[in-house]
């Protein structure tokens, strides 16, 4: 017929054939088996359907490669599919008692009952197959009623879920549906349906429920965290980083809580020593570590997060830089809780996560100083390949700038060892006289080590004295032009003290201390060796000269400030029974001007070397300490600033007020943060003094002066 030009006619008496059939036959008898069977019933025609379609397109085989082609009409078996389509699927009674059914199905298999998949899976393979080239007839007829009745189910169950469970057990049971859907999905829905229901199931339970999730009472994010349940957060991290904002309303529900433990323990400090402070943020920041690799995946949000908030909560305490400084000086110090190098390198690693979260880092940088300078000089050093590496961190930090004075207090200590060797060499070359005094100086650069305001007085001894000029003259000799003065306050002395067994008096010949024994040992010469400061070497020696001395000839006779004076005789009347080498009259713990002291005629001790301990005092600096260093560091930053000024304009040569603030803060930032009316100033004195002056044309913008 197609040969004969009556392929129109063959093709539509097929149309009319297949129609007939689909709408007197198979639609009437899906129809009466809609109460009973009626899923068997149209898979079944379906099926049948397709089979003798398959085989009507093999008879008609010519007509549906030329005339189907040159007619540019619907092959036989889509032709088929589309009379099927229009003729079953979309009669008004089977479309919607087919759709009602398979939710139905899907609704009881959500509840628990068994259902017969197989059914379901041949439904939806026949609503994709009639969509031909798209998904319109499944999408139409089932997916979106699906995806609706899915949301309703879900959002009911949601709500019965969270008044029921706890956030742990409510986040596995949402985890269990969400695996549930994607089986089912899988098993019987079209492929495309499957990322369809999960982000249902992720509005539904996850998107809606954040902040009740996250914030439920003895359960929620902040549970976990107080009671380290590192898994169930790491449950909750994985649910809530499927949806959009969900990580970001973790976050801030973690960075809440760390505040909190920050603030609390930041605010607390009072109750505490610098050690102790500093070791309750290391354990936190150890804590926020451990849950951001195991609960958060190392995520860099949360990595961010915990380093803002360690930098805001550390910064809120001004103690921070010298309380850290005080803890490294700690683990650095000789000392009964000495570390090994492993566990040094640790703690000073840990230090420096720290450091990075100050923001006076330069603050930090003259406690630091101060530190290093008495553990090198009273060689309490645990060793100078710790002290060196915490130097190369910290220059890696921050660059050489903030270490040069460090490194330059390590060259003194060399370069006054090799000096000391020097002058022993020399006095024995030259026969000199030192009064019996063995004495080692360490010669400190001015600019590199931490000076006080004013140095203390003091009068040495004779012997002393005289020993200290002979080296004076020895090193002038041999640098020239080169001044050097006494700091008394950083000064030791050993002492040799004989306690005879009869008389009751001291003689101190030649820098020697003696003092009595108590009745009990007088038959028997004890001698001690006395390890003191030099202002308590300077007290004990007067008493060579006589027995009894008051507060203010002591002061006189020594020239010593009567704080510095006080603090000496404490630790030598006041302190520990074993260190008493004074005794004072009338007794008590408190120095008084009027007071008399003695030595103490019944000292002893089972310690052949007796060093005299200073009076305890409370870690860190007092509050008028303290505000002369903050003085000292706003006179240091603000030739800072202004440095920073100059070296900015000299390349720009001309720039506007708001870009200088922005670039001087940027440069000085990993020091201090300056605030711009501080810069403002620092500029305006800059233009007083000609190194810039304001534009002609705009006065916010500055010029250099060459």
């Amino acid at each position: 017929m197609v040969l004969h030009k009556h392929g129109e006619k063959l093709y539509n008496g097929l149309r009319e054939v297949v129609t007939d059939h689909l709408r007197n036959k198979v639609r009437e008898d899906v129809l009466a088996s809609l109460n009973n069977n009626f899923l068997q019933t149209l898979n079944a025609a379906w099926e049948d359907h397709q089979t003798c379609m398959v085989m009507i397109r093999d008879i008609l085989m010519y007509m549906d490669r030329v005339y189907v082609s040159q007619c540019n009409v619907d092959n036989v078996y889509h032709l088929g599919l589309k009379i099927f389509r229009d003729e079953v699927i979309r009669q008004k009674e089977i479309r919607e008692h087919l759709q009602e059914v398979l939710l139905d199905l899907v609704a009881r298999e959500r509840r628990g009952e068994v259902v017969e998949r197989t059914a379901i899976r041949s439904a939806c393979m026949m609503l994709t197959t009639v969509s031909l080239n798209g998904r319109d007839v499944y999408e139409e007829e089932f997916e979106l009623a699906f995806l609706q009745q899915s949301a309703e189910f879900y959002r009911l169950e949601s709500q019965k879920f969270l008044a029921e469970n706890s956030t742990s057990v409510y986040i596995n049971k949402v985890e269990a549906r969400i695996d549930e859907e994607v089986e089912r999905a899988r098993h019987y829905l079209d492929p495309m349906s499957e990322p369809a229901i999960v982000t249902v199931l992720e509005e539904e339970l996850i998107q809606k429920h954040m902040k009740t999730i996250v914030d439920m009472e003895n359960s929620g994010a902040v549970h976990m965290l107080k009671n380290d349940k590192k898994s169930d957060l790491l449950c909750m991290y994985k649910l809530f980083d499927r949806v959009r904002n969900g990580l970001e309303t973790l976050r801030d529900c973690v960075s809440v809580y760390l505040r909190e433990q920050g603030k609390s323990l930041v605010e607390d400090c009072s109750q505490k020593s610098a050690v102790e402070y500093v070791q309750s943020l290391l354990d936190l920041k150890d804590r926020m570590d451990d849950f951001l690799d195991k609960s958060f995946k190392k995520d860099p949000i949360f990595k961010k997060m915990i380093c803002n908030d360690f930098e805001w909560f550390v910064n809120l305490n001004n103690k921070s830089p010298e309380y850290l400084s005080l803890f490294i000086d700690d683990k650095l110090k000789k000392g009964v809780k000495m570390l090994s190098e492993q566990e040094v390198e640790g703690v000073l690693e840990k230090s420096m996560a720290l450091f990075r979260f100050l923001q006076e880092k330069d603050v930090f940088e003259r406690y630091y100083k101060q530190h290093l300078s008495r553990r090198l000089l009273t060689n309490k050093s645990i060793s100078d390949d710790s002290e060196k590496n915490m130097i190369a961190k910290l220059k890696n930090e921050c660059g050489c700038q903030f270490t040069s004075k460090l490194e330059g207090m390590f060259k003194d200590m060399q370069v006054s060892s090799t000096t000391n060797e020097e002058f022993k060499r020399h006095i024995q070359d030259k026969s000199l006289q030192m009064s019996g005094v063995d004495l080692t100086v360490q010669v400190l650069t001015t600019g590199c080590w931490p000076t006080q305001a004013s140095t203390p007085n003091c009068n040495l001894p004779n012997s002393a004295g005289l020993a200290f000029s002979v080296f004076k003259q020895f090193y002038l000799d041999k640098h020239s032009g080169r001044q050097l003065s006494l700091q008394f306050n950083r000064g030791t002395a050993d002492l040799n003290a004989y306690f005879y067994a009869v008389a009751k008096q001291q003689q101190l010949e030649n820098g020697e201390s003696e003092a009595t024994a108590p009745q009990s040992k007088l038959a028997t010469n004890r001698r001690h060796i006395l390890q003191v400061t030099t202002f308590q070497m300077t007290v004990l020696m007067l008493f060579n000269k006589r027995e009894q001395w008051t507060f203010e000839e002591l002061q006189q006779e020594t020239d010593i400030p009567a704080k510095d004076l006080s603090r000496a005789l404490q630790s030598l009347a006041c302190g520990k029974q074993s260190q008493r080498v004074l005794v004072k009259e009338p007794k008590g713990k408190e120095i008084n001007k009027t007071d008399q002291f003695g030595v103490n005629d019944s000292f002893t001790s089972k310690l052949h070397r007796v060093k005299i301990q200073a009076v305890a005092q409370k870690q860190g600096e007092s509050e008028p300490e303290r505000k002369e260093t903050r003085s000292k560091v706003q006179e240091d930053r603000r030739h800072e600033i202004e440095a920073a000024i100059v070296r900015i304009m000299k390349s720009r040569k001309e720039m506007n007020h708001t870009l200088l603030i922005a670039e001087v803060v940027a440069q000085l930032s990993h020091r201090f943060h300056p605030s711009p009316p501080i810069i403002k100033r620092r500029i305006e004195c800059l233009i007083e003094r000609d190194y810039l002056q304001r534009s002609n044309t705009d006065r916010k913008v500055y010029v250099y002066l060459a």
